[in-house]
Formats: C-alpha cells, structure tokens, sequence
C-alpha cells in the first residue's frame, strides 16, 4: 500500500473521514433495529480514547476489549486507536484462566468487558499485576468502574494521534488449540490493505451494501466484516450480539435484509435442515454469501445453490494474515474448491523440504502479502517457524489446478499418512456429508490392532436419521463407492456434537482423545 501516507491513523481514516467530509450522517450500524450513525461512533470513540487516557492508557499501551457485537465494542476498538494504543478483542466465552493468560501475556492496562464477564475478570485481579482498571458495559459490580460514567464524562472531541503506518492497533490471539494462545501483531495499514484487496477488491463492498456477519467482532474474519470493510466505503453492518444459530439467521436476514452474509460452513449445513425456509424466509435481498473457517463440504455448496439460488463463495484466510487471501470470487465459484489468489498476494505450495510442489499435489501454503503479521507476540521460536522473511507458513494444506484454483486438504498437523500415502481429512468427511443421513463429519487418525494408522470417522446424524450399527456398516460402503480403499474409515461413530472451535473449526485433537 505504498499510496498510504507515512503517517496513518486507522481510527480517523476510518471513521473520521466521513465526518469530515460531510458522510457522518450515514448509518455505520443497525443494532436493535435503530440506526448508529458514523458520527456518532466518531463521537464514542473520542470519549473512550480520552476516558482511556485518563485511566493511564497512552501510546502503544494495551487494551483488552471483551464484549459482544454491540456499538460499544466499535468505540473501544476506535477510541484505543485513537489514542495510538493497540486494542485486544478476546471472546466473551473463555475462561477465568484464559482471560488471565491474555491479560498477563498483553500487560493490558485496561479491560473494557460485558457486564456478563465482569465477575470473572474481578476473580483476577490478584493474579493481573499489570491491569489498572475494569470499565464494565452495563451493571458494574464493585472493583470496577462503569462505561457509561467513566465515558460518559469525558470529552467528545479527540484529535488522533501521529500514528504511522506500521504502528502496532490491533493484537488478534489465535485459538490456541495447539498450544498457549499467541498474539498475531497488526498495523494501521494493515487494516487500509485488508479491507482494500479483500472487502472492496473481491466481495465488492460499496457504500449500499449491508452486512452480516455470523462470525463475531472479537475474532479477525469478523473484525473485518462488521467493523473495518464498511468503514472503507461507507456501508452498513448490523450488530446482533447474540449467537446466530440456523432458525434466528434466517430471522435476522428476512428482517434486516442484508446484501452479504458470512458465516462458516457448519452454519449453512444447519440452516439448510431448517423446514420450509425457502418459503418461511427472504433471502431476496442477499447478493453475496461467504463461507470460511472450515472446509466447505460440496454437497452444503450444492445444496444452498439449488435451495435459494445462490452460490457460496469459499475463502480461506487467517488471523496472521488479517483476513482472506485466497478467495472465490462473486459468480466465479467452483464446487470443491476454495477459490484463487486474492490479488496483492502470491501463493506457493511446497513439500516439507521447502520445495515448489507439481500442479495438482498437496503442499504446504505459503502467503506473501500487504497484510501479513511481522511476528507473534513475545514469541521468538514461533515465529521464526512461521513468519519466514516476507512468507507466512499459514499450515493449511492445498492443491492447485491448472487455472490456479486451490482446494483444502485439510491442516498440515492433520493429514493422515496410510499405507505410506497421504489422506486429507476433509475430502473424506466431504465423502460421508454426501450420505443422505449425515449432518456433520470429522474424521482423524487412529491406529488399529494392528498399530497401523487408518482414518476414524465421527459423524452427526441429521434428526430423521437413527444410529445403529446397520448404518455404519452403510456408510463405509458408501465410502468405499466413492474414495480410494485406503480413504475408507476402518470405523465411523455416531456422536451428537463434533467439536469444534469458536471460529467452527473441528478440534481433532479432541476427537483424537
């Protein structure tokens, strides 16, 4: 993004421009059915900054933010980057241990927290040397101080601070599901190049788009949805800070009429078992639906195609890279694959010697781009593996067709190797997704009698569905009609849950057991 100028400030190239230039009357948010305008989310974040500041926050310092989507988290996140400190989003699900960790590990000054965490963040206080105060959204329990007062009475106005562009505003932590939580660092620019290449240059978000987003603002695909890609252009998100399951998207869509919906693939899998949605619910208004976080089994992809006439556009990306870089491109979806190269990136697939892969083999990804962190977080040995020179090793596994389309095979701690050859996870769970009587699948390596290692399947029936042992015996036929014999799983469970992740990626080390 060399057009940038050296010194870049996100929360005024976001927000304040169109204040300034004569736009703050447009609708930034629709929350509870009323409109939040960009004025008045400039005008929030001018108070949290000064509010902040005079808590002892300044330049640089951390802020961990733990709210849901609510206009609140847009003035916290706005407002630290006004200041020129650095906003931490953490999910308002974790635990005592987990909110200690983040807070310990960011020497966060401040936590500006949901009323529904405030206890647990209170049971910390002792074991968070560095945390000065708690600034709780709604009623505030004693040891804390109220966002509505503290903010309440600081000043509206705020000039931004000289931030530049390679100034650290926003820390994304990872899940954390193979190890200690790490923070992902992330710059002003990065924030301009994300919503530029991705939110403009391949959704085609303009300034008449409305946005909804499954995915929450405390994760980085959701950050970008809501909070940054309408920003660049003036848009509309809708903030709804409860959890959107299968029946209340279908509600939230028919009422609020969005242009784009996204959301993981596990969502469209049960909204698509939802009865009679077609005719219950408008999807009219939607132009543009995206799907990530998992893999996008093709029977979800045929079936939301055939049921509401619209395509889903599979995009791959990650926390260290901001958002997307590899993307289907609106009306350009393939069944199967996860889309091309988002321009402004370079991709390469390479063996585990580091070696260029052959068209159509699995690799491991490597990402070259604007919007790559530079390292993780106090941790040196971590991103020395991961952070290499301009390449980021995102641990996904693909393959590439001729035309430069890629497809998941699954993460590279994932892959199976059986009877000394390869075997992607996700192309098997694809396979048992196709069965009429699956809802979901997850599948992961296990050694039999015989201590060799075969695929083992775990699958979610669909409510007509009843297990017995009839049915797994049909199942591995029905794989065995459609996979190569070593694919096969050597045994198929039927549980009620897979687990998974916040984000609705499938936790295999958990399967694994």
């Amino acid at each position: 993004m060399t057009d940038l100028p050296h010194e870049l400030n996100a929360a005024a190239f976001f927000v304040d421009r169109h204040v300034t230039d004569g736009r703050g009357a447009r609708t930034y948010f629709r929350f509870r059915g009323q409109p939040v305008t960009y004025a008045a989310i400039s005008m929030l974040a001018a108070r949290v900054g000064n509010a902040l500041a005079s808590l002892g926050v300044d330049i640089e310092n951390r802020v961990v933010v733990a709210l849901p989507d609510v206009p609140e988290f847009a003035g916290a996140f706005w407002g630290a980057a006004k200041l020129g400190a650095v906003s931490v989003p953490v999910n308002t699900l974790m635990s005592a241990d987990e909110y200690a960790f983040v807070l310990n590990d960011s020497r966060a000054k401040v936590a500006i927290v949901d009323h529904s965490v405030a206890a647990t963040f209170v049971s910390i206080r002792e074991r968070t040397p560095f945390l000065r105060a708690i600034v709780v959204v709604g009623r505030a329990p004693g040891g804390t101080l109220a966002f509505d007062d503290v903010v309440g009475r600081a000043a509206d106005r705020l000039d931004a601070a000289r931030t530049f562009r390679e100034d650290v505003v926003y820390w994304g932590y990872t899940s954390g599901s193979t190890g200690a939580p790490k923070a992902a660092v992330h710059s002003h620019k990065d924030l301009v190049a994300a919503a530029d290449l991705v939110g403009v240059g391949v959704f085609g978000i303009d300034e008449a788009d409305v946005i909804l987003s499954a995915s929450k603002l405390y994760f980085a695909f959701g950050l970008g949805n809501t909070l940054y890609f309408p920003a660049r252009v003036g848009a509309t998100a809708i903030l709804e800070p409860e959890r959107l399951d299968a029946e209340r998207a279908f509600e939230v869509i028919t009422r609020e009429r969005p242009t784009v919906f996204l959301a993981v693939a596990t969502l469209y899998a049960r909204m698509l078992q939802v009865p009679d949605a077609g005719k219950r619910y408008d999807l009219s208004s939607l132009r543009l639906c995206v799907t990530s976080g998992e893999a996008l089994p093709p029977p979800v992809f045929d079936a939301w195609s055939e049921r509401f006439g619209i395509e889903l556009a599979d995009v791959v990306g990650s926390t260290e890279a901001l958002h997307d870089f590899i993307a289907t491109r609106p009306g350009k979806a393939r069944r199967g694959s996860c889309g091309q190269v988002v321009p402004g990136f370079d991709a390469r697939l390479v063996d585990d010697d580091g070696h260029d892969v052959p068209t159509g083999t699995v690799g491991h990804l490597l990402i070259r781009g604007e919007t790559n962190a530079p390292y993780y977080w106090n941790r040196l040995e971590r991103t020395r593996r991961t952070m290499l020179g301009e390449w980021l090793r995102t641990g996904d596994m693909l393959s590439c067709d001729a035309e430069g389309y890629f497809y998941f095979a699954g993460r590279g701690d994932d892959m199976l190797k059986v009877s000394g050859m390869w075997v992607s996870p996700a192309e098997v769970e694809a396979c048992l997704l196709q069965h009429a009587a699956v809802l979901e699948a997850g599948v992961v390596g296990r050694a039999t009698a015989d201590g060799l290692v075969r695929p083992h399947a775990f699958v979610v029936l669909k409510p007509e569905a009843t297990p017995s042992a009839a049915l797994e015996t049909e199942l591995r036929a029905f794989a065995r009609e459609r996979l190569a014999g070593y694919k096969v799983p050597a045994a198929i469970d039927v549980v009620p849950e897979i687990p998974k992740t916040a984000t609705g990626k499938i936790q295999r080390f958990r399967l694994r057991g």
